[in-house]
Order: structure tokens, then sequence, then C-alpha cells
């Protein structure tokens, strides 16, 4: 019976293992590494070895700044805004060192220590996903009802514009200090390749490379993988690419170091033995070294996700997507609201638009076209028109030129675009008229891309997107849109179905904005 080790390598025969190779790269046979400690701690008071990734020093040591300075500079503001702000301080006009000591150090003060206490300053939390704003959020209630209980205990007679005043203006400030700082976190992942996690990922290839792809997708998230470690053996990577150095039959605590690494991924099925992963973390207890798991679930929402721990047991429950319901009924609302007020605000526009495509080609103003819609539905896309009138009778000659693998055609420079239509095309100024659509519920403001109805049927994966109305705007367009693969673009559109919500809504149309302005991937 084959044993098993604490790096998580599958149990092997006695004969197999006096074969092992231990680092792929070189084919050389290494002795095995001397077992570290089982978790026995080896201080009360402090870890043996200092956290290995520690860009989350400096970045928290920003905030406590940023923080300070914005409960400070509310503060101020109130003082300023309002006579009456010293209220309930006696003594203030001769001497307002005490009310000035309030204001500018012990209420800045506690809402550092509050914001500490909320585990705003966590660096699981920090420069990814809503969390970190949540708990400033929570925080800053907490200021409040710290602030309403002290007022009544002490029978002090505050100014309560001046109050609101200084607790809104610095939940504000917080907010808006910490997306700058979250913002200049991830312009120097993005550019430099600093501030990041350095992970070994450990499972088998297919697993590994499933993760890294994952992960690698988005540089904000600071998680740069650095190593693979197969479980399955090295012949399983054999003559296979690789984007990273795959090792196979190694101590992975040593791996880490070897590589300079400070976390280690667990990879779908590779703690597969009972009890392997919880004796990996013994190993990696003190070492400074961080565990995380990433399980054979892919694409899901966090919100979708939720953890039940049963007799020790992490149970991941899933929950459904929401397609239907009150959330599905105000998106419907806002989309047929904001489409109405849209076509009335844009008269001026498409008809300068109108004239501008008449000059330029003598033909229709709009391009109509069947589009794939809600629950396989046809309906009729509007669109300014941005080609020749017999752009279609030229197609044929140009299919061997298509510069995308999907179902649409793309060319960077395709000659049936007059210099208009570039135009327009290049600022999406094109699909305004599918205000229309959203108008009459045949789409959405948000929501998968249309596709053309004339390529049959949609099978497999791809008919999921049918769930939804098709949007104007959505994960394809603010993530990279023509640029982008057809499974790209595919596994975008079905991300978005089976997670959408309003407040993503929200967040995708302001994203929206930015990339119409820079014209990525609009041709």
């Amino acid at each position: 019976m084959g044993e098993v080790t604490a790096s998580l390598q599958r149990p092997v025969s006695n004969e197999g293992r006096s074969r092992l190779v231990r680092h792929v790269d070189s084919f050389e046979i290494q002795p095995p590494t001397p077992p570290s400690h089982n978790g026995v701690p080896r201080s009360a008071w402090a870890r043996a070895r200092r956290r290995v990734s520690r860009w989350h020093r400096p970045y928290t040591a920003v905030l406590l700044l940023l923080d300070f300075g914005a409960a400070a500079f509310a503060s101020w503001i109130a003082v300023q805004l309002f006579d009456q702000a010293a209220s309930g301080f006696s003594g203030t006009n001769q001497d307002p060192t005490w009310f000035h000591t309030i204001s500018y150090l012990l209420l800045p003060l506690g809402w550092v220590v509050i914001l500490w206490s909320n585990r705003a300053y966590d660096r699981r939390y920090l420069g990814l996903g809503p969390d970190e704003f949540k708990r400033v959020i929570r925080a800053s209630v907490t200021v409040a009802a710290s602030v309403s209980f002290l007022a009544f205990a002490t029978v002090t007679q505050l100014s309560r514009y001046t109050v609101g005043t200084a607790l809104v203006g610095a939940t504000v400030l917080i907010l808006w200090g910490r997306f700058v700082a979250r913002w200049a976190l991830h312009y120097i992942r993005r550019r430099a390749g600093q501030a990041a996690h350095r992970m070994v990922l450990v499972g088998t290839l297919p697993e590994c490379l499933e993760v890294y792809a994952a992960v690698t997708r988005s540089p904000n998230a600071g998680l740069m993988p650095v190593a693979i470690h197969i479980t399955d053996g090295y012949a399983a990577a054999r003559g296979l690419p690789t984007p990273v150095p795959v090792y196979a039959g190694r101590d992975v605590l040593a791996l880490v170091r070897e590589v300079g690494g400070d976390t280690i991924a667990v990879c779908g099925s590779a703690s597969a033995e009972p009890g392997e992963l919880r004796r990996l973390a013994w190993q990696l207890e003190g070492s400074g070294v961080d565990l995380v798991v990433a399980p054979q679930l892919t694409d899901i929402a966090g919100p979708r996700v939720h953890i039940r721990p049963i007799e020790g047991l992490p149970l991941l429950h899933v929950e459904e997507p929401t397609l239907s319901g009150p959330a599905l009924l105000a998106k419907n609302l806002m989309d047929r609201v904001a489409a109405g007020l849209g076509l009335l605000l844009l008269i001026p526009l498409f008809l300068a638009i109108a004239v501008a495509i008449r000059i330029s080609d003598p033909g229709p103003v709009f391009f109509r076209q069947p589009r794939v819609g809600h629950e396989g539905r046809t309906f009729r896309v509007w669109k300014f028109r941005t080609m020749y009138v017999d752009a279609e009778d030229r197609l044929a000659s140009l299919v061997d030129r298509n510069e995308t693998d999907g179902m649409l055609f793309k060319m960077k420079e395709d000659p049936r675009v007059f210099a208009v239509g570039r135009f327009l095309r290049g600022s999406s100024l094109d699909e305004l008229p599918q205000l229309i659509n959203v108008l009459w519920g045949e789409m959405s403001l948000v929501g998968p891309r249309p596709l053309p109805a004339d390529d049959g049927d949609f099978l497999g994966d791809v008919r999921r997107r049918l769930l939804v109305r098709p949007g104007m705007t959505g994960l394809w367009q603010v993530s990279g849109r023509s640029d982008l693969s057809w499974d790209e673009a595919v596994r975008l559109d079905l991300y978005y179905v089976d997670n959408w919500s309003l407040a993503y809504d929200l967040s995708i149309l302001w994203r929206t904005v930015g990339v119409v302005l820079a014209r990525k991937g609009a041709y």
C-alpha cells in the first residue's frame, strides 16, 4: 500500500518511488527533502518566519495614512462650514485645544481603530473585490453609533449638522482614497508585475493549467504563478508546452522556497487522499507561506458561493443564477426608462449622423439585420449603416480574410466600410440606434452580444446565453470586444448569464464609458 506524503504527491509503489524524477527540467534525481515540522508551535508570541508575501505592508501603511488624513480633513471641512461646530465644548472660545484634539486627532484615530477592528486592512480583502469597501461602510456605521452613544452618555449637545458632515465626509473621502490607492496598486501590478503573490500550483497538469489561465486573465488580482508541481508524474507533462516550469516528485515547501514563491495553490483533486491537505497546512505553519485551494468550480461569482462547514468539512454551496424575480423586473424597468430618455436626448445627434451617412454613401441610414434574442426569438437589430450598400455582395470575396475565429466576420481594415462609418464604429456611435430594440424589449442595456440569426441553431453551452436578453454592451465589450477569441467571448457571455446583478450591470455600464473613449477593440 502506497504511503501519503505531505507534498501532495500521488501515492506510488516502492519500486516506482526509486525511479521518481525529482526535477523534470534537469532529470536529476535528488535526495528526499528532510520532513519539516508538523505544526508544533515554536513560540507563543511570534511566528518562526515572517510572512513571505510582504507587498501588503507598505500598502497598508499608505492606507492608514490616507484614512487618518481623510477623517481629519472631513472634520476640518465640517468645522469650517458651521459656526456652531464647537457646541457642547465649554470654553472653546478661550482655549480650543481640547476641541481640536478631539476633532483632528482622537476622532480620526477612532476611525482607524474601528476600520482595523472591521478588518478593513486585512490583506485578503485589499486590492480586489467589493469586500474592502463594504467593510469601510460597516465601519462608518460603527463610528456613527459610537459617537451617538458617547454624546448620549456624557449628555453632550453636539452640533448634529457638524457631526453628520464630518462622518459622511470622512466616509466619502476614505472610500475615494482607497479607490485611488487600489487604482495605483493595479497599475503597478499591470505595468511592473510587482505587489503580487508568487504562486506554486499543485495538482494534475490540466487542473493547474486551468487555474493558471483563470488567474492570469486579470493581472489586477495580483496572482502570478511561477511554477507547477504535478501530482500525477512527469509523464503527464512530457512533450506539452507549459507557461511556467513544471516539477514532479518534490517537497512542495522546498520547491516554493527554491522558486521564490509565497503561496501554494492546491488545484482541483490534488488533495484527493484523505488528510493530505490538512497535513500540508500543518507543514506550512510558521513558514510564512500562504495556502489556497482552487476547487474545480470556475466562472462562479463570489455572491453565489457560500461556505457551510459541517463537522469540520467545508461545503461550498452554489446558489442558482437569478433569471427571474424582482431584480429582473427592476432591470427591465431600468432598460426601458433609460432607452426612452436616451432616444429623446440623442435626436439631434441622430440627425447629424444621418446626414453624414447620406453624404458619404447614398442609401439607407439604418442597417437592420436578423439577430437571435431571448429564448431563441429572432429580431431585427437597429444600427447606423457604416458600409457601402453593396457590402453583402462583396462579403464572399473577403471571407478568407476574416480575422476572428467565431460566428462573426471581422476585419480591422474592411474595405467595405466608408470613412464616416469607420469613425462611427471606432466611437461605437453606430450602435446607439439599438436603444430602439431596448425600448421594445428585444434587447437590454447590458447582456451578451446579439449574434446573427443566419448561422443556424446555437448548440451546446452557447445556447445558454439565450436565457437573457442580448445587450448593447456587456462583459465582451469591456474586456476587448473584437480582439477576443470566440471561446473567450462565449466564456464571458456565459459568466454574465450565470452571475448578473443590477450592481454588476451598473459596473459594466461605467466601464463601458472608458472602453468607448479608448476605442479598445472597436473596428
